[in-house]
C-alpha cells in the first residue's frame, strides 16, 4: 500500500477544509511577511514618535516603567493568543477565536468591537503624515497656513494626506496579498534598521546613564498623585501594544499558519517591545535636558533632531513615513480579513458582497474598500473638531481591550470546564501549546486585561479633556463604547432577521 504525500499548501487547504471552510483566499505567506503584519500593526517608530510626550509629561523617566509591565501583560495575552492560532488558523482571528471558545454571540460583539477599531486606528494611523510630512517639504501642507494638527489649516490637510493615504492602501490590498506582503515586509525591514539607527544614534550621544530611569522627581511631584500619574503615562505602552493578533488575522493566506502565525504572533510582540523599550531609555539618556519641558511637550522629535542634526532628522521623517504606511496598510488588511471572515459567516449587512474574493487575485476587495472609506469619514471628524477625534482614538483602544477579553475570558472558561484540554487532544503533536501553564497564565491575562479596560476608560480630564472645555467628554470612553455596543445589538438583530426572513 502507497500514501501520498500532499504539498504543504494542499495539507493547509485540507485543514481549512476540515474547520469547516473552502479555500478561497491565495496562500501566499511566509513566516517573515506574517511577522510583518503584527509588527507593522503595532509600528513602534511611529507610535513612539508620537506617544512619547504623553508618557513622559505626566512621570517624567519613570515613565519608562510602565513599559515592561504593559509589555508582560500583552505576552500573557499573547501567549493564549497563539494557543489559538495553532487550534484555529482562521482569517478574523479574534471573531474566530471567541465565536470558537464561547459562543456565536460572543464571537460577533469581539469581532464587532475589534472591527470598529480598526477603522478608528487606521483613521489615527493616516492623520499621522501630517506631523511627518509638511516637515520633509512644505508643499506636503497642500491648503497652506499653519501645519499643526489642532488648527484649521492643520486639520484640513491632515486628511487630505491621510485620505490620499488610505486610497494607497486600499488599491494596494485590493490588488492581491502578494503585492500587499512584498510593501509591508520593505516597509518593516526599513523600520526594523531606522530603529536599530535611532538606538544607535542615541546611545552615542548619551548624556547620562540608564539609571536615569530611577528619576521619580516628576512623577512624585505629579498633583493627581505619583500613581495617579503612573497609571496614565502607562496609557502610552497601552496604546502603542496592540495588533500583534495581526498575523493570526492572515492565517488563511500563510503557509503552515498551525506553526508560523503562533510564533509570529509573540515574536511580533516581543520585538516590538524590546526595541520600544531601548529607544524610551536611550532617548532619555541622550535627551539635552529633562527638565525644560520641551521633552514633555515635543518628545522623541525633539531629542532626535538635537542628536541627529537636520538631515539625518529628515532622513529619518523619511523612515518613520514609510512606518506610517505600512502600519495602515497592515491594520486595514487585519480589518479587511476580520469583516470577510463575519461576511463569510453571514453575520454582517451585505454579507454576499463583503465575502466575495476577486477570482484572480484572491483577495477579498470589498471590505479593504469599505474599512478605506470610513476610515477617511473618520478623519473629517478631525477638522471641526480635533478633541473628538483624539478622543475617538483613545476610545477605539478601549474596544481592542475590549475584543481581547472576550477571546482571553471565554478561553479561561472552557480551561476551567475541561473543555480546552479535551480539544487539546485531538490536535496535531508538536503544536504550540502552554500545556499545565495554560490556566494561570489565562487567568493572569484576563485580570490584567480588566485593569487596563478600566485605566483606559477612567474619566480622567487629563486623557479626555485636556482642555477643560466639554465635561461630556470626561465619560466619552463608557458612552461611546455603550453606543457602539447597542448599535451592534441593532445591527446584529436585523441581520438575524434578515437571514430568517
Amino acid at each position: 500500500m502507497t500514501s501520498t504525500v500532499l504539498p504543504a499548501v494542499h495539507q493547509d487547504d485540507a485543514d481549512l477544509t476540515s474547520l469547516g471552510y473552502q479555500p478561497t483566499l491565495h496562500r501566499k505567506l511566509g513566516r517573515y511577511a506574517s511577522f510583518a503584519a503584527g509588527f507593522s500593526f503595532v509600528s513602534i517608530l511611529t507610535t513612539i514618535f508620537q506617544l512619547f510626550a504623553f508618557g513622559y509629561s505626566f512621570a517624567g523617566p519613570a515613565f519608562f516603567w510602565t513599559w515592561p509591565v504593559v509589555l508582560v501583560g500583552q505576552l500573557l495575552v499573547a501567549l493564549n493568543f497563539a494557543e489559538l492560532a495553532a487550534r484555529y488558523p482562521l482569517s478574523g482571528a479574534v471573531y474566530q477565536w471567541a465565536r470558537r471558545v464561547g459562543g456565536e454571540a460572543v464571537g460577533w460583539f469581539a469581532g464587532w468591537f475589534m472591527a470598529i477599531a480598526q477603522v478608528v486606528t487606521a483613521a489615527a494611523a493616516a492623520i499621522a503624515l501630517q506631523v511627518v510630512l509638511p516637515q520633509l517639504w512644505d508643499g506636503f501642507q497642500v491648503v497652506g497656513g499653519d501645519p499643526a494638527l489642532n488648527t484649521v489649516t492643520g486639520a484640513s490637510n491632515a486628511v487630505i494626506l491621510g485620505a490620499v493615504l488610505l486610497v494607497a492602501t486600499t488599491i494596494i490590498n485590493s490588488l492581491g496579498v502578494k503585492l500587499m506582503a512584498h510593501v509591508n515586509s520593505v516597509g518593516v525591514t526599513c523600520e526594523i534598521v531606522g530603529v536599530a539607527a535611532v538606538i544607535l544614534a542615541l546611545i552615542s550621544a548619551a548624556q547620562r546613564g540608564p539609571d536615569v530611569v530611577a528619576d521619580t522627581t516628576v512623577l512624585e511631584g505629579s498633583d493627581i498623585g505619583a500613581v495617579g500619574a503612573f497609571l496614565v503615562s502607562g496609557l502610552m505602552a497601552a496604546y502603542v501594544m496592540v495588533g500583534f493578533n495581526s498575523a493570526g488575522e492572515l492565517s488563511e493566506e500563510t503557509k503552515d499558519p498551525r506553526r508560523t502565525a503562533p510564533r509570529t504572533i509573540l515574536s511580533a510582540l516581543l520585538i516590538s517591545g524590546i526595541g520600544g523599550a531601548l529607544m524610551i531609555i536611550t532617548a532619555l539618556m541622550a535627551a539635552p535636558s529633562l527638565d525644560d519641558g520641551r521633552l514633555a511637550t515635543e518628545g522623541l522629535p525633539y531629542v532626535l533632531t538635537a542628536v541627529l542634526g537636520t538631515f539625518w532628522g529628515k532622513v529619518l521623517l523619511v523612515d518613520v513615513a514609510i512606518a506610517i504606511f505600512v502600519c495602515t496598510l497592515a491594520i486595514q488588511t487585519a480589518g479587511s480579513r476580520l469583516v470577510f471572515s463575519m461576511a463569510r459567516d453571514g453575520k454582517l449587512p451585505a454579507s454576499a458582497l463583503l465575502s466575495s474574493v476577486h477570482p484572480t487575485r484572491g483577495t477579498p476587495m470589498w471590505p479593504s474598500i469599505v474599512i478605506g472609506a470610513l476610515a477617511v469619514a473618520v478623519l473629517a471628524i478631525n477638522v471641526g473638531n480635533a478633541a473628538l477625534f483624539t478622543t475617538l482614538c483613545s476610545v477605539c483602544i478601549v474596544m481592542v481591550y475590549i475584543a481581547y477579553l472576550l477571546v482571553t475570558v471565554p478561553q479561561l472558561v472552557s480551561r476551567l470546564r475541561g473543555d480546552w484540554g479535551r480539544v487539546g487532544q485531538t490536535m496535531p503533536a508538536g503544536l504550540f501549546s502552554l500545556g499545565r501553564w495554560g490556566l494561570p497564565v489565562n487567568i493572569l491575562a484576563v485580570l490584567y486585561g480588566g485593569i487596563m479596560v478600566v485605566n483606559l476608560a477612567w474619566p480622567r480630564p487629563e486623557v479626555y479633556d485636556p482642555s477643560g472645555d466639554n465635561g461630556l467628554l470626561l465619560w466619552s470612553a463608557p458612552l461611546i463604547v455603550a453606543a457602539v455596543l447597542l448599535l451592534g445589538v441593532w445591527v446584529r438583530r436585523n441581520n438575524i432577521a434578515a437571514a430568517k426572513a
